[in-house]
C-alpha cells in the first residue's frame, strides 16, 4: 500500500497541481490565439501579401507541377508544404507576442500590489539610541 499512498501524495502536491492547472488554462489560451490568427491576423497578411494564402505554398520534391496542394496530394507526389511551416513560424510569434503582454500585465499588476502596501516605518537610529539612554537614566 506504500506505493500508492506514495503516489497519492505526488499526485497532489501543489506542483503538479498548479502544473495541471496551467495546461488546462493554456489549451484554453491556445484556442483563443489560434482564433485571433486565423480570424484576424492572417486574414491583414494575406491582404499585405496579395491574397496569398501560406498554407498553400508547397514544393513537389518529385519535380511535377501541381496547381493546388490538394491535386499534388491526389497524384500522390511528396510535397514540402513550407507554407505551413511559414505559418506555425507566425503562430509562434503571437502567442509569444500574447505570453509577453499578458505577463507584463501580470507584472504591472503585482507592482502596483507591493508599492500599495509599504512596510511600516521602524525607530531611527537615533530614536533608538535616545531610547536606551532614557532606559540607562532610569536604573
Amino acid at each position: 500500500m506504500g506505493f500508492f499512498k506514495d503516489f497519492k501524495s505526488f499526485l497532489l502536491k501543489g506542483d503538479i497541481v498548479s502544473l495541471a492547472t496551467a495546461v488546462v488554462i493554456g489549451g484554453a489560451f491556445n484556442k483563443i490565439v489560434g482564433s485571433a490568427v486565423a480570424d484576424i491576423i492572417m486574414p491583414i497578411v494575406g491582404v499585405i501579401t496579395g491574397g496569398t494564402d501560406f498554407t498553400q505554398k508547397f514544393i513537389a520534391l518529385d519535380g511535377g507541377e501541381y496547381a493546388t496542394l490538394a491535386a499534388a496530394k491526389e497524384a500522390g507526389a511528396a510535397v514540402m508544404t513550407y507554407g505551413n511551416l511559414i505559418q506555425a513560424v507566425i503562430n509562434f510569434i503571437i502567442v509569444g507576442l500574447f505570453i509577453f503582454i499578458v505577463l507584463k500585465a501580470y507584472e504591472k499588476s503585482k507592482k502596483k500590489e507591493a508599492a500599495a502596501a509599504p512596510a511600516p516605518a521602524g525607530p531611527t537610529q537615533e530614536e533608538l539610541l535616545a531610547e536606551i539612554r532614557d532606559l540607562l537614566k532610569n536604573k
